[in-house]
This record gives structure tokens, sequence and C-alpha cells, in this order.
């Protein structure tokens, strides 16, 4: 008896947690629509204008591999903006003679573009993709006084839930390049995990019910209805750039709380004292716990559905 005690208990523990988080996932979608209002976009749209202007207005454009994007050249790109910067504004005149420092060069670096914009500012453009296809582009705007004072951060249009300041306060003054790099880190494995979100939604979705995110998608959680049970999922990354789950735990749990059947009570229960017990415990899938950590979600979703069966069985004649 006190086991059931404990067992109902647990369940409403799981139900109370659930609503909350169905709550706090609602309200953060509310916030994320007030914030990628119009202005936003205005934000979007002006920064990308001025990026795709300065890139027009290249005189060449330099491919970098990994060894080639060090402090030196980042040191080379500060340096560029603010001669450039103070000749203009020695000369007053725009339109002088070209010198060596005018000559415009943008930067790639994978999937980074830098160039110099206007002023002593830097641009960054990050480019996304998924499964090889582009998704969205963000922008990064560093700026600084002179060429001895830390750059900072004056504009961007990195998600708000991305921790960007953050990085900025531990990066950007003792190692820019650093700085850039984890910055396209963050926002390429946010996209990885929310498109592998969208895509088992895409295929399963007619099998997939109480899907939760957070909106990083580094916390995610949602139930696969089974005939002979209920299969919860629970995955957790160890930081924003993980694209792989490392915290994981999926349950499979009895279906006697929806329709009791004799198969679903027998799944799960325990025996005591030589007989069945009525009360089912859910029961732990390890071999899905091994796919999530090791395959996108699309990939282990697949697996977990073709053997789940065999999963079950095997917990019913143990």
């Amino acid at each position: 008896m006190g086991e059931v005690n404990f067992m109902q208990e647990e369940d409403f523990r799981l139900e109370t947690t659930r609503a909350r988080f169905e709550n706090v996932v609602k309200r953060h979608a509310q916030l994320t629509d007030r914030l990628s209002r119009d202005s936003d976009k205005m934000i979007f749209e002006r920064l990308q204008n001025e990026f795709e202007a300065a890139r027009a207005s290249q005189t060449q454009e330099i491919n970098l591999d990994g060894e080639q994007w060090n402090d030196g050249l980042l040191a080379t790109i500060r340096e560029r903006v603010h001669m450039e910067a103070d000749r203009k504004a020695t000369s007053g005149d725009k339109n002088n003679m070209p010198t060596h420092f005018e000559e415009k060069i943008t930067y790639r670096i994978g999937s980074k573009v830098i160039c110099c914009l206007e002023g002593t500012r830097i641009g960054i453009l990050y480019e996304t993709s998924f499964a090889g296809e582009p998704c969205e582009l963000y922008h990064c705007v560093l700026e600084s006084k002179s060429f001895l004072e830390k750059m900072t951060v004056i504009e961007h249009t990195i998600p708000f839930f991305l921790p960007i300041r953050e990085a900025e306060n531990d990066l950007l003054s003792s190692n820019a390049m650093r700085f850039i790099d984890h910055i396209g880190d963050l926002l390429q494995a946010y996209v990885d995990r929310r498109e592998q979100v969208r895509l088992i939604k895409e295929l399963y979705g007619n099998q997939i019910g109480e899907l939760y995110h957070s909106l990083p998608y580094h916390m995610i959680e949602f139930v696969l209805d089974d005939s002979d049970c209920k299969v919860t999922i629970s995955l957790r990354y160890a930081d924003l750039v993980s694209v792989l789950p490392t915290r994981v735990r999926v349950l499979a749990w009895p279906m006697h709380q929806f329709k009791k059947s004799h198969t679903s009570s027998a799944i799960l229960s325990r025996k005591e004292n030589g007989a069945m017990s009525s009360q089912a415990v859910p029961s732990r899938l390890s071999y899905a716990e091994d796919a999530l950590r090791t395959m996108s979600l699309p990939e282990a979703y697949a697996e977990i559905v073709l053997n789940l069966p065999q999963a079950l069985q095997q917990i019913i004649s143990a």
C-alpha cells in the first residue's frame, strides 16, 4: 500500500512539473514573439543591407583555413579599420585618392564572413545550416574606440536567449578570436538542435505527444505513445554548443493509467511474493538512451521505434 501511495505521489509531482514547464514554455513563446516584432526585423534588414553593401564594394574575398585564422589576422583587420577611419577623419574628404588602407577585403572562415564596416566597426556574418541546407543568417558588430582598447559588441541579431553578453564579458577582452568562434558554435548548435526537433515533428508528428523544449533547445522532453506502453524521453545538453545530449532518460510507462489491458499490465509489473503486482512501474530503456547519446534525434527516434517491440518483449520475459 505504501508503494502505491508513493507511485501516486510521484505521478502527481511529474504532472505538476510538466504543467509548470508547459506554462514557462508558453510564456517564453510569447516573449519570443514580442522580441521578434518589427523593431528586431528592422535591425536585421538594416544590418543585412550594410553587410551586403560592404561585400559588394570589396576588392577581394579571401578564404582562410583554420591555421590562417589567428590573432595576428584579427589584429590586422582591426588596424585596417582604425587607420581607414583616421584617414577619413583627418582628410575630411572621402573621395581622396585611394591609399593602401582603402583596399576592402572580406575574409571567409568556414561559415563566418568578416568584413570592415564604416567607422571603426568589424562585422561578422554567421551562416548556419542543417543537413547541408542553409538556414538563418546572424550578425554581430564589434567596435573599439582605438586600436589599443578592447572591442565591444555594439549590435547583433543573435537570439536573446543565447548568452552573447556572458561570452563578451568572458572572452572578448582577452581573446577576440575565440569569442568570434564561440558565437558561431553557439548559433550552429542551436540551429542544429532546433532543426532536429522540427524534423522529428515533421516525420513522426502523429506518434509524438506532449513535446516540450526550452528556447535554446537544450532541454527537450516528449512522449511516444505505443500500443503497449507510453515512452517518455527526456534530453539535457551539457552546454549550448552541444548537438548530442549528455543526460538522457527514456522510460516505458504502464498503460493502465490510460487503457488497461492484459499485455500492458504484464509488461511493466513486478513480482511480489510470487504474484504479479497490480501496481506497474516504469522500465528504463537503455538501448534507446544509447541511441540518443550517439545519433541525431531523428535517427535515434527511428532506432527506438524499430527496436521497441523486442525491448518490451525482453522486459516481459525478465
